[in-house]
C-alpha cells in the first residue's frame, strides 16, 4: 500500500458520509434510506431519483436510475441531461466519500457525448484516480481531478459518456 492510498484510506475514515454509507449499506432497504438522504442533501438529484449501489471511497460509485416517465424524452428515450444529472450525483458522492473534511472539492466542468439511444434504466459508474490529498495545500493550490463516469443502459449500451473535471483545495484552518 503506498502513501497515497494510506492516507486516502484514513480520509474516507475520518468523513461522516463514508460513515453513514457504512452503517447504510448492508441492506436493500438501508440503501434506500441512504439513497433518499443524499437525494435531499441535494435536491436537483431527487428529479431523477438515483439508487445508490455501492461506494468504495477513493475507487468508485455505482448508482442506479430507473427509466419511468419523468427522466424520458420526446422520443421515450432516457433523457440525455437526465442521465448527465445521474453522472453528477454518481461523481458527487464519489467526491464526498473521498476527500477528507481538511479538503474541499467544486466541479469546474463536464464533457459529455450520446452516441446512442438508451433503453430501460441506466447504471453509473464513477471512478476516478485521487490524488495523495497530503500533498494539495493552501501553498501549492488546488489539483484538477477528472471522474470518468461509465453510464450502461439495460442492454448493456453506452448511450452517454461523460468526464466530470473537479478542483480539489485544502481549506483555510479554522
Amino acid at each position: 500500500m503506498t502513501h497515497a492510498t494510506d492516507t486516502r484510506a484514513a480520509a474516507a475514515a475520518d468523513n461522516p458520509i463514508s460513515k453513514l454509507w457504512s452503517n447504510l449499506s448492508d441492506s436493500a432497504l438501508k440503501r434506500g434510506v441512504f439513497s433518499t438522504v443524499y437525494a435531499l442533501k441535494a435536491p436537483y438529484f431527487r428529479t431523477v431519483l438515483p439508487r445508490v449501489r455501492e461506494v468504495v471511497p477513493g475507487e468508485r460509485c455505482v448508482i442506479r436510475l430507473g427509466k419511468w416517465w419523468g427522466v424520458q424524452n420526446h422520443i421515450g428515450t432516457f433523457h440525455v441531461i437526465a442521465a448527465l444529472n445521474g453522472a453528477e450525483a454518481a461523481m458527487g458522492l464519489l467526491c464526498e466519500t473521498t476527500v477528507p473534511t481538511t479538503h474541499r472539492w467544486i466541479p469546474r466542468g463536464m464533457r459529455a457525448d450520446y452516441p446512442a439511444k438508451s433503453t430501460g434504466g441506466l447504471t453509473i459508474t464513477a471512478t476516478a484516480d485521487f490524488p495523495d490529498f497530503a500533498e494539495i495545500t493552501r501553498e501549492s493550490g488546488g489539483q484538477l481531478v477528472t471522474i470518468n463516469c461509465e453510464i450502461r443502459d439495460d442492454a448493456g449500451a453506452e448511450p452517454v459518456t461523460a468526464e466530470i473535471d473537479v478542483w480539489v483545495t485544502a481549506k483555510r484552518p479554522k
